[in-house]
Parts: C-alpha cells; sequence; structure tokens
C-alpha cells in the first residue's frame, strides 16, 4: 500500500531545536594545534525534534513544532530553514536570555561519529509551551531527544496524558542520554505513548535489559494497549512490534538498495520516525508503515545532515517498494 498525498491531520511535535556543524573526517582527530583539511563542512538543521517535523513536511503532512532558541545568528538561521521546509514556526519561542543550541559532528565514511553539543536553548521547552489550542487543531503529538528535555521531565506524563484524553495519538523518541542513566522518568511517560522509537543501547538501557526483545516487550508491557515500539536498527533497518490483547505482532524491513553512495547518517533515525508517522496518520497497515519509515531513513542517508536528503512522498514510496519485509 503506497502512501498518497491525500490530505492529513497537523503533526504537533514538541522538542528541541539547533543547529548540526558536521565536519566530515578521514583520520583521528589530532590536537596540539595540528591543521587537519577535511572533505566536508556543512552547517544545516539539527535536533531530532525538529529533523523529524522537517521530514514529516517533506512528506506533505501539516506540521508544527513547539521548541524555543536563542535571538542570534543561528536562530535566525533555523527560523528560515524551518520555514523553507513548511514546518509552522509560530510555536517556537525566543529566548533572548541563552544562545540557541549546537552540535557538532565529527562523522567517518564508516557512517560512525562523535557528537559535541553545547546546549544553550536545548531543553528549555516546557508543557506550558504547548496550548490547548496546540492541541485541538493536531491529531498526533511527538518528542524527540527526552533525555535532553529537561524542562519537560515533570511535565511529559501529564502533557502525554493530555493529549490522549483529547483523542490524539502520541510518540516518543528517546534518543542518546549523554548521562547514560537512562531514567529521567522516562517510564512514567509510558503509559501515555503509543509509538516509542528508539535503537538498541536506548531500548536497553531504558529497561535495564540485557537483549532488544526483552526490552520491547518490557516497553510495551507499560504502554497503551495497541501501542507500538519501533526498534531502530541501523544498517538492518528497524523492526515494529505492535502489543495486542494476547499476542505481539512483529514486522522487520530490511534497508533497501539505492545506488548513490552513504554521505552520512546524522538524523537517519529521526527521518525514519518522520515516515512512520507519515504513515501511520494516513492510516497505513504495520507491514507499510515501516517499510515507508525505513525507506524515508534510508534515503536520508544519501546526503550531508538530517535534512540534506529527506525524500518527498513519491521517492519513499517507490523507495518503500523494494523493502524486504520479515514477520
Amino acid at each position: 500500500m503506497a502512501a498518497t498525498a491525500a490530505s492529513v491531520g497537523q503533526l504537533l511535535v514538541v522538542g528541541e531545536l539547533c543547529v548540526d556543524l558536521i565536519i566530515e573526517v578521514d583520520d583521528e582527530i589530532r590536537f596540539g594545534q595540528h591543521e587537519q583539511i577535511v572533505p566536508r563542512t556543512t552547517l544545516t538543521m539539527g535536533s531530532s525534534s525538529a529533523i523529524t517535523a522537517c521530514g514529516a513536511a517533506a512528506l506533505g503532512v501539516p506540521t508544527r513544532l513547539i521548541s524555543a532558541r536563542g535571538d542570534d545568528t543561528f536562530g535566525r538561521f533555523l527560523d528560515v530553514e524551518l520555514t523553507d521546509r513548511r514546518v509552522d514556526t509560530s510555536g517556537v519561542r525566543v529566548d533572548d536570555s541563552r544562545p540557541t543550541g549546537a552540535s557538532t559532528h565529527l562523522t567517518r565514511p564508516s557512517g560512525d561519529r562523535a557528537i559535541l553539543t553545547s546546549l544553550g536553548s536545548i531543553g528549555t521547552v516546557t508543557a506550558a509551551d504547548v496550548t490547548a489550542e496546540d492541541l485541538a487543531h493536531a491529531v498526533h503529538v511527538h518528542a524527540g531527544s527526552y533525555f535532553l528535555q529537561h524542562d519537560l521531565h515533570a511535565d511529559a506524563p501529564a502533557l502525554f496524558a493530555a493529549a490522549r484524553a483529547v483523542g490524539l495519538s502520541t510518540s516518543l523518541d528517546g534518543n542518546f542520554d549523554p548521562e547514560q542513566r537512562w531514567d529521567s522518568g522516562i517510564l512514567d511517560v509510558m503509559p501515555h505513548v503509543d509509538v516509542f522509537f528508539g535503537n538498541e543501547e536506548e531500548l536497553t538501557g531504558i529497561t535495564r535489559t540485557p537483549d532488544i526483545s526483552t526490552a520491547i516487550e518490557r516497553l510495551l508491557a507499560l504502554m497503551p494497549d495497541g501501542a507500538v515500539v519501533v526498534a531502530k536498527l541501523g544498517g538492518d533497518g528497524a523492526v515494529a512490534v505492535r502489543r495486542g490483547e494476547n499476542r505481539l505482532e512483529r514486522v522487520r524491513a530490511g534497508v533497501p538498495p539505492l545506488a548513490a553512495p552513504l554521505i552520512d547518517t546524522v538524523g537517519a533515525g529521526d527521518t525514519l520516525a518522520a515516515g512512520f508517522l507519515a504513515a501511520r496518520i494516513r492510516g497505513m497497515p504495520l507491514a507499510d508503515t515501516i517499510a515507508f519509515a525505513v525507506a524515508c531513513g534510508t534515503a536520508s542517508t544519501r546526503g550531508s545532515g538530517g535534512v540534506g536528503a529527506q525524500p518527498d512522498i513519491d521517492t519513499a514510496s517507490a523507495l518503500a517498494a523494494q523493502v524486504t519485509l520479515a514477520v
């Protein structure tokens, strides 16, 4: 089942906003004032939440971002980028007391990378930034980089519960915990989360379990009936597991073939999440939804940065048709 460009409801994304400075590195970084020549440096849209918002908008989903940025060069750059990518920024608060967040990615040809982040405005979004009117105009609420959302932690369960109480579905992407404590109240949010995204390290860290299958089952036991955990497996694709009344439904999607070379993996998981949400909002079956998601995530690795190669709906649908599924 292919996705179509028919009118769909609004996606409300609540989360962090920062720039990404992506530096391609062939060798180890040498300190001691050594000057090294690198293949490329790119300034682009950063942050899990904003990359997911841009990915959904590229797929034809009306998308509004609730976030915060500084009143500086990086913040104004992000505002232009988001607007150009058809993301509604009227819910982005400008805070002149702190700089816009920034992440520097040192990426290798293999796709591995190191990330150096200065928080600035990251983590300053609160549940109070989301109004009843925001919820009234949306069909789904998504939050990314949970562990960086320090000012959202205390009220995240109430925000997600309020969204579900008025008929919205919800999703959460934990992303990496820089402190590697894997807590910050995230399990308290799970009873109000319809879709959870995470990679193996994140899923096993959050649940304190030794393997990804056990971690998925542990999370689904906390989540509502019909909830889905999407495990992002990098070059191996992704698996979606849905909780039913009497059993778990699993669908695994492999990475489709692409002739273009891999540039970097920055934001690939966030674009995968955008694809999954775009397909889910359109009512696609689980197998088609995870295939579409993996197609989007794969396409994004063929450009520099998280938004450099995000696909439109026709490109993603064509690529999804080449995804191999297994149950």
